[in-house]
């Protein structure tokens, strides 16, 4: 069974900062893809940012240059660098990875989809 644990949220004011970790544990052999998305109530969940594992970078246009999404691939954690932060920035942000677990089908694995829990980042003067 794997975990996406989210850490790093809380309140801030505009044009503060909040770094957000996304731990993944269990029985993983690899992890693929990972990204940050956000939702606030009523609204669709938005893509932020997404790296591949090869180190591709994708960023919605509302936070480029803001926001950095890395990972450590040898600790299985995911990180978004949040900066200059904005009221628009608050929503209940959620971590996503594709993590390729053992098999019992292929000695290579098998990829499945994974979130974690959400933390709220609140941008409040």
């Amino acid at each position: 069974q794997v975990q996406l644990v989210e850490s790093g949220g809380g309140l801030v004011q505009p044009g503060g900062s909040l770094r957000l970790s996304c731990a993944a544990s269990g029985s993983i052999f690899s992890i693929n893809g990972m990204g940050w998305y956000r939702q606030n109530p009523g609204n669709e969940l938005e893509l932020v940012a997404a790296i591949t594992s090869g180190g591709r970078i994708n960023y919605a246009h509302s936070v480029e240059a803001r926001f950095t999404i890395s990972r450590d691939n040898a600790a299985n954690t995911g990180y978004l660098q949040m900066n200059s932060l904005n009221p628009e920035d608050t929503a209940v942000y959620y971590c996503h990875a594709y993590v390729v677990v053992p098999s019992s089908w292929s000695s290579e694995g098998k990829e499945y989809s994974y979130w974690g829990q959400g933390t709220q980042v609140t941008v409040s003067s």
